[in-house]
């Protein structure tokens, strides 16, 4: 399957041009791309368009390294149904509803009610809005009604929204527009919070400002160990014939998405995320559901890690870096000489391994700068999120690990500093408490399945880990 001819690609904004636009070097994680095809010289932000064979296959390798971005074209008109799980919420229903109806773009929906308490206002907003119902009698989770509501669909793409989110259809068809590209299985908007009150409580303004569905303002190509490594079910369009034998793992609760997701990229299908185009999810109403959610979504990282293997790894390390990182960590007069000669060795390596361009030894250079601040920055979140009841548990006992996290802290803050100062405080508390909720959920998930790979990072060069085969 090649590209449609007239599809455009943008190179990325954070992509680097060397060599006469030979040499690329950008995306999540961090590559160098070197195009062998005689293209024309590409630049920072150009967009290419997929003319004759050459430019076609330049513009999929661009798409498949995650290099470039499509530039899609918003009159799109798609076939699609749009599929809403619920339980109760019949007033979150009725706003979401409304929101398709705008703009007199009609798209079928159908609603599933997941065994409400209330059935009969749940089937009044669907009808006032025009939407198929189907009741269910067993109340079988977010999965399970997702599910049920595909058994109904017969148009060629799917988008899932959940109740309590605010999406239009424009939006919906703006996004059904990357399945002009035949490798796309699915895509998702920017998710953005939003506060239930005109006067938003501190705990709203936190939601709202970290959602942990909010994955940045950088279109991105999906996959594992990325900047955007899955998506949520919050808001996710899909290609139905990719779903025959792919849809939600029912019964799931948590996690769902992300295996969902995971699985269209072991089928060697792309997945898209496109922050163009946004949806508004509410905040959690009370201080108990905001952190309960927080330690929800940690609590089904150890089913991943069992289900995908090293995909659920909470930082990917190189062997080298690692090492002067442990070196750091340890604290002894050898740890920085140790951790510069880390380094030093990544410069080497970078500097025979690069493509043989003129601009090589200054790219080594910068390479070996971007490894090491990675490094520093994942030790860290491993320290502050991850791994911090162990940490928690070696402070008591010892000044080094008090140190070593005290250090995370302030890494932390320097990697921040775009937060506003007078805010910067309220933030810092805002991610420790995010911090400990995500992280007393992945342990509490890792000793209920009696494992421990979800907090186990992956060392890049190591024998990878199988991951067990999707449960049909």
């Amino acid at each position: 399957m090649t590209l449609p001819t007239g599809f455009r690609v943008r190179v990325g904004a954070d992509v680097r041009v060397h060599d006469g636009g030979r040499t690329l070097v950008g995306g999540s994680p961090l590559r160098v791309l070197r195009l062998r095809e005689p293209a024309p010289a590409l630049a920072r932000g150009q967009v290419l368009e997929a003319a004759d064979r050459t430019t076609t296959a330049v513009a999929e390798r661009l798409l498949a390294a995650g290099l470039a971005a499509p530039v899609l074209d918003r009159t799109v008109e798609a076939d699609l149904t749009v599929v809403i799980p619920v339980r109760d919420r019949a007033d979150r229903l009725d706003r979401v509803l409304a929101a398709l109806d705008q703009d007199g773009v009609e798209l079928p929906v159908v609603v599933v009610d997941d065994a409400s308490r209330d059935p009969a206002a749940v089937a009044a907003a669907a009808a006032r809005h025009g939407a198929r119902l189907v009741t269910l009698t067993t109340n079988v989770g977010p999965a399970g009604a997702r599910n049920a509501g595909l058994d109904r669909v017969r148009t060629a793409y799917v988008a899932f929204v959940d109740s309590d989110v605010v999406v239009d259809a424009q939006t919906l068809r703006g996004l059904a527009g990357h399945f002009a590209d035949p490798q796309v299985a699915a895509v998702g908007p920017r998710v953005r919070g939003i506060a239930r009150h005109e006067q938003p409580r501190r705990f709203e303004r936190w939601d709202v400002d970290g959602l942990s569905l909010d994955l940045g303002a950088e279109p991105a190509l999906v996959r594992p160990w990325s900047k955007v490594g899955w998506l949520p079910s919050a808001c996710l369009l899909a290609r139905v014939g990719d779903l025959e034998d792919a849809a939600f793992e029912h019964g799931r609760r948590v996690g769902e998405d992300v295996d969902l997701v995971w699985r269209l990229i072991r089928r060697g299908r792309h997945v898209r995320y496109d922050p163009t185009y946004v949806a508004e999810h509410d905040s959690r109403g009370t201080w108990r559901t905001w952190l309960g959610r927080k330690a929800f979504y940690g609590s089904g990282g150890a089913w991943l890690a069992q289900r995908h293997g090293d995909w659920m790894a909470p930082a990917v390390l190189s062997p080298v870096p690692a090492l002067g990182a442990a070196a750091l960590l340890g604290q002894r007069r050898w740890s920085v000489p140790c951790a510069l000669g880390a380094l030093a060795l990544v410069r080497l390596r970078l500097g025979r391994t690069l493509p043989d361009t003129p601009d090589r030894p200054p790219l080594a250079t910068a390479l070996t700068a971007e490894v090491a601040v990675s490094t520093l920055r994942q030790t860290c979140h491993l320290l502050l999120r991850h791994w911090w009841p162990g940490a928690a548990a070696a402070g008591l006992v010892s000044r080094r690990a008090r140190r070593a996290v005290a250090a995370a802290m302030v890494w932390d803050l320097l990697d921040h500093r775009d937060v506003p100062a007078a805010r910067a405080p309220e933030a810092f508390v805002a991610r420790r408490l995010d911090d400990l909720a995500y992280g007393a959920g992945l342990w509490w998930g890792a000793l209920r399945a009696r494992s421990l790979r979800v907090l186990l990072p992956r060392i890049t060069g190591a024998r990878p880990q199988r991951a067990r085969p999707p449960v049909a």
